[in-house]
């Protein structure tokens, strides 16, 4: 069902690895500029410590997930030429990969909004909608460039909000709707053990969290920070717009319970790998 929205790095030319640029930070050891050749970068553009990313420092390469952008950017859109091989197109690839990366995860949110039963009277506008984002993603580098990609993903966000009021269908539970409802954001909050099925954690920064052991089922995650936030035994069952990214950035166990879709991270079997 998501497969066209998962990275497949056989197929990419390592563009998240040059595109895109990081500053030294708790998610990065060094900077890199864009356009600039990650130093971990091979010529294969595998990655030389794929498997020690977070114990070298690089926690952001981890939790980054491009939805598919990068086999598509390489392999449709400029061909299956390499940015080493054709180097007078190489900047523009790099520009045009962070562009097809949004569009991607919108249509990874759009393509669960559309599995919904829930959304059955928005079907036909989100199913157009998704055509339309579709359409922009295979047009030529320039037309890519030129798109008004806030306008367009002010539609898209438009629908996303009435699919999470659908499905959430203010599940909250009174009690714990009372103790949150105040909260801008959870940056270190203890949420362990809470009924907070059917919250809307849409944007909210949740950093180093506590949500050990809470029923998390039908929450909306969109663009939720779960950087070191605690899901160990946690219940996610059904969760709204959960990336695999924020999954890879949080913590874990082989308790958590997580959609189907996704995949528990290595780093949550293995402890020693944090």
């Amino acid at each position: 069902m998501y497969n066209d929205f998962i990275s497949d790095c056989t197929n990419c030319f390592g563009l998240c690895c040059v595109a895109l640029p990081y500053g030294k930070s708790a998610d990065f050891p060094i900077n890199k500029d864009a356009g600039d050749p990650c130093r971990h970068l091979c010529s294969n553009n595998s990655c030389a410590i794929h498997n020690r990313l977070r114990v070298e420092g690089f926690r952001g390469c981890v939790s980054y997930e491009c939805f598919g952008a990068g086999q598509k950017v390489s392999q449709l859109i400029f061909h299956n030429k390499d940015w080493r091989e054709d180097v007078d197109h190489a900047n523009e690839m790099f520009a045009v990969f962070p562009i097809v990366q949004q569009l991607h995860e919108m249509l990874y949110y759009l393509k669960q909004a559309l599995a919904l039963r829930e959304t059955t009277s928005i079907k036909l506008s989100l199913q157009k909608i998704y055509e339309e984002t579709v359409e922009l993603t295979i047009k030529r580098p320039k037309e890519i460039l030129e798109i008004d990609l806030a306008a367009h993903r002010s539609k898209v966000n438009a629908l996303l909000t009435e699919t999470s009021k659908m499905y959430r269908n203010d599940r909250n539970d009174a009690g714990e709707k009372q103790r949150t409802k105040k909260d801008v954001d959870f940056i270190g909050a203890n949420l362990e053990g809470l009924t907070l099925r059917g919250k809307d954690f849409r944007g909210k920064l949740m950093i180093s969290s506590s949500l050990r052991n809470s029923d998390l089922r039908r929450a909306d995650w969109i663009g939720a920070d779960l950087r070191d936030a605690d899901l160990s035994g946690a219940d996610l069952t059904d969760a709204l717009f959960l990336t695999q990214s924020q999954l890879n950035s949080a913590i874990g166990d082989v308790h958590t319970k997580i959609p189907w879709f996704l995949e528990k991270p290595s780093h949550w079997l293995n402890k020693n790998n944090m």
